[in-house]
């Protein structure tokens, strides 16, 4: 036990992870990957109308909460076979781009983005050599030696005054940061821009949803009515607001976050060989050209790609429960058929039972349970979903404008193919899919436009609304592309009520334990893949690759028991 080292809390946002690694000398020998806190949403569904469960749904994150109120739409919208307006779709579409490229953005800068960046070293950089690397990058205009200057400046008197705030309490100064001083008053100054650009382009969810956080959502379209002439609708003043909203997106991605990024990997190549981990991939699929029927119109295609193979795409589906299994046998749950049982969302259980160490404990029990989250498996299979898994199921798929955008990273970085399956492949697909989005955005806010101007104003199918229209019996799955990766939402319906609900999320997908194979989740294999430690006192290398998935703990862990319902009924009631 003395050869472990733990890490907890490690994420900056949404939950508390804990890591504990085992090693051998400087090498990691093995990982273990614990959500550490429980809490819940599915069980205070149970009863409740269909109609309703997104507002509750979305209330499971902080930071999604844009794509679990709209998968909770969708499993509706599937147990009905409720059809939607096609504008309906369209402003979906551009909501959940909006989500990526915002999350994307805010994820790389303030999230990420200081694990390869020094901030204290800024303070010596020269802002003249700092402008001319800018501007050697993009043409983005902020970029001038003034600027710079008053960068650092600012940044000086935060560290002067002692008021680093999120700043504080990082490893600056470790051997292991490579970027030159200019670099990282550059990263520095765009660290700040990105605060007020994220501000301003969140928007997006306010004139289509009403409000961010917490967006409104609505089974059967959406909540967004269309009207030219009305100043409370969506009208061409909103419409313009959101193509300015869509033009900033595509200028900041292009000018700064692909410069950037292709920046600092160049310093940190070596990180192209490590971090792999599973070599499996899982995308669901999402953001249709036409309805969530015809999976060939995704922008997003699904399947799963095994061991690396871009040859083939193994298809998958939702509904079987042969394929998307839940397993328990090293998480703090039960399952009525036992802890070695996998269950298929449709007849998921989350009875808490935790056998955990008392409070305080040094080490968990790894060969136990030893987490809040559950391990889900694709026929037995762990897999790896999120940013990297949709690049490389696009790149498999033969989609152009990816293969442009992975060959030219390649070749910027002369890295090879292979360095794709990485830490520093997973923080770059993150960046490319963010302009494939922003891309993609300008031609679904050109076909709403042309729908409205055809005098197509619907957002709304109100055909199946009416609870009287329902079977008595049936189910469905909203699934969707989170930003994070695979979400789906699993509902069971009897007599007009919820009387099950599941939900799988990508974070339970990357950061569940291992399973009764001892087949290790992604968190934990990627960190078992070539990861030695400069020092173990300031364990850098582990934030790296475990903010390269983008970790959101709040989302992954479930809640459901006698005890645990009249403790979530407390608080909501």
């Amino acid at each position: 036990m003395s050869d472990r080292i733990v890490v907890d809390p490690i994420t900056r946002i949404e939950g508390h992870l804990r890591i504990e690694a085992q090693m051998e000398g400087d090498q990691i020998s093995s990982a273990y990957s614990s959500g550490t806190m429980v809490r819940g949403i599915e069980i205070i569904l149970k009863g409740r109308d269909p109609r309703d469960a997104w507002a509750f749904a979305q209330r499971i994150c902080g930071v999604c909460t844009l794509v679990h109120g709209l998968a909770s739409v969708r499993s509706v919208e599937d147990a009905l076979n409720y059809q939607i307006p096609q504008n309906a779709q369209l402003i979906r579409n551009l909501m959940i781009g909006a989500q990526y490229i915002h999350d994307h953005v805010m994820h790389f800068y303030h999230l990420h983005a200081l694990d390869w960046v020094d901030v204290v070293s800024a303070l010596s950089a020269d802002p003249g050599k700092t402008a001319e690397l800018a501007q050697s990058l993009s043409n983005w205009p902020k970029a001038s030696p003034g600027y710079f200057s008053d960068v650092k400046k600012k940044l000086k008197g935060f560290v002067e005054a002692g008021q680093l705030g999120i700043f504080a309490k990082a490893y600056w100064g470790h051997s292991v940061y490579k970027l030159p001083p200019e670099a990282n008053l550059m990263a520095v100054a765009h660290y700040l821009e990105a605060l007020s650009w994220q501000r301003d382009v969140v928007k997006l969810h306010a004139i289509f949803g009403g409000k961010n956080p917490h967006p409104n959502f609505l089974v059967g379209g959406v909540a967004s009515a269309i009207d030219l002439n009305s100043d409370s609708a969506i009208n061409t003043k909103k419409l313009s607001q959101v193509q300015d909203v869509i033009t900033k997106m595509r200028e900041f991605t292009d000018q700064v976050y692909v410069p950037d990024t292709l920046a600092v990997a160049s310093f940190y190549k070596d990180w192209g060989e490590r971090g792999e981990g599973l070599g499996n991939f899982l995308c669901y699929g999402d953001l249709p050209g036409t309805s969530m029927d015809d999976p060939d119109s995704f922008f997003f295609p699904s399947g799963v790609i095994l061991d690396r193979d871009l040859s083939t795409v193994h298809p998958l589906d939702l509904n079987s429960a042969d394929e998307i299994q839940e397993h328990i046998s090293h998480s703090w749950y039960d399952y009525s058929s036992g802890k070695d049982q996998g269950l298929h969302p449709y007849d998921g259980e989350t009875n808490l039972n935790y056998t955990g160490p008392e409070l305080p404990y040094k080490h968990l029990n790894v060969e136990e349970s030893y987490s809040w989250l559950k391990a889900p498996r694709w026929k037995g299979k762990a897999v790896e979903v999120g940013p990297l898994a949709r690049v490389l199921m696009l790149y498999a798929k033969g989609h152009e404008q990816t293969k442009e955008l992975v060959g030219m990273t390649l070749s910027k970085l002369d890295l090879p193919a292979r360095a794709l399956f990485s830490t520093l492949g997973r923080t770059a697909a993150r960046t490319l899919e963010t302009k494939l989005l922003a891309d993609a955005m300008q031609g679904w806010y050109d076909q709403l436009v042309a729908n409205i101007k055809a005098g197509d104003t619907r957002t709304f199918n109100e055909a199946l609304w009416d609870p009287s229209t329902w079977p008595s019996e049936c189910r469905g799955v909203g699934f969707m592309e989170a930003p994070r990766g695979a979400l789906g939402h699993w509902i069971v319906i009897e007599d007009g009520k919820i009387a099950n609900y599941q939900a799988v999320v990508p974070s339970t997908w990357n950061a569940g334990p291992r399973d009764p194979s001892g087949q290790p989740g992604a968190y934990e294999a990627a960190l078992q893949d070539n990861h030695q430690l400069a020092d173990a006192k300031q364990p850098v290398e582990i934030l790296r690759t475990i903010h390269s998935f983008d970790p959101c703990i709040a989302c992954a862990v479930h809640l459901s028991d006698e005890e645990g319902e009249e403790m979530l009924q407390l608080k909501v009631t």
